[in-house]
């Protein structure tokens, strides 16, 4: 996020944007793949690791989607997204709110 910063203030004034996207927990092939050792750790089936270990601190009890992290991109890589410089933007289902 620092990095993110320092790049978005040495390149506003040449319409350069930089901004950082931090996402909770995604369902990629990578966390799908965890959840097997996180059942066997916890001694839980796989709803129940989902939602109590792996979810547990993101309010909307849903993995983010790949879809909704490229979306996030595809706005900040528009015109709508001209003034957004130096930001940080969660796709985390609230995790971050509390």
């Amino acid at each position: 996020m620092g990095l993110s910063k320092t790049v978005a203030l040495e390149t506003a004034g040449q319409g350069i944007t930089c901004n950082a996207i931090c996402p909770g927990y995604v369902l990629t092939p990578l966390v799908e793949a965890q959840i097997p050792d996180q059942m066997k750790t916890h001694g839980m089936d796989r709803e129940r690791v989902v939602r109590e270990v792996m979810l547990a601190r993101q309010p909307s009890r849903q993995f983010a989607t790949v879809e909704q992290v490229g979306g996030t991109v595809v706005f900040l890589c528009s015109p709508a997204a001209d003034q957004i410089t130096g930001t940080t933007i969660s796709v985390d289902g609230g995790w971050t709110a509390l």
